[in-house]
């Protein structure tokens, strides 16, 4: 019996959102005298999910329907107002291109970081780690020398992706990453999540593109309104996404 490697037990998440642009005292005083200026916003409602490790599960919805609100939740990034979301694997993360890169360091010193807080720096392999992602990237270590700052979003999408895959994740969590790039990079990184995919690995997918979430994904779930409205195989999930666009 394959073990459980996420579980949500009536997951809730909402935020605060700023209705009347107040970000001073200032703006306090002479906008919102005293009432508050602040409305709450749900984002994700009673979500109960369970993944069994070496699922793929590609997960559709509209923009702010809360996809990214529910990665950022298994990460550990948000806390859930209620519920509860436990975890029992390591997590590598692909949320999004550029965060957690540090724009002043190098792409060097950045691999370096990521490595570490993954748990997978070593001092004897770290050279070999650089050129497998300086090869896999099509970066040079010459450019990887350079501040990322000076990086285009095309070179930023390799050095992300191609660090995040050295680390052999067992949970991966991709958010419209394949968005970005040429592509040839593209081809080669659904290339690299299937060779993650036929390792065992569990994989949260995350993507506007019904294709690319059939070509990857066994599973499929489609949210609206920061409700899951599907939970099935990755062709009844595309077809209840589209019917949103009807």
């Amino acid at each position: 019996m394959k073990k459980i490697a996420i579980e949500l037990k009536h997951v809730s998440i909402s935020y605060l959102h700023n209705k009347k642009g107040i970000y001073s005292i200032k703006d306090f005083f002479t906008k919102g005298g005293f009432i508050s200026p602040f409305d709450k916003k749900v984002v994700l409602t009673d979500i109960n999910l369970t993944v069994y490790e070496g699922q793929s599960i590609g997960i559709l919805g509209k923009n702010g329907d809360g996809k990214s609100t529910l990665l950022r939740t298994i990460a550990g990034i948000m806390q859930p107002d209620k519920g509860e979301c436990t975890v029992n694997v390591e997590i590598s993360p692909l949320l999004a291109l550029g965060v957690g890169l540090e724009l002043e360091l190098t792409g060097i010193e950045n691999i370096k970081i990521y490595l570490a807080l993954s748990r997978k720096y070593s001092k004897s392999t770290i050279q070999d780690k650089i050129k497998e992602i300086s090869d896999f990237s099509e970066l040079s270590i010459e450019q990887l020398k350079l501040p990322i700052k000076m990086y285009s979003t095309g070179m930023l999408s390799r050095l992300a992706f191609s660090t995040v895959m050295a680390t052999e994740p067992k949970l991966l969590m991709i958010d419209e990453v394949l968005a970005v790039g040429d592509k040839g990079f593209q081809e080669k990184c659904k290339k690299k999540i299937h060779e993650i995919k036929n390792s065992g690995a569990t994989i949260l997918f995350v993507s506007h593109n019904p294709d690319e979430v059939l070509e990857i994904c066994d599973r499929g779930i489609c949210l609206k309104d920061g409700k899951i409205i599907c939970d099935g195989t990755s062709k009844e999930a595309v077809d209840e996404y589209n019917k949103l666009f009807a």
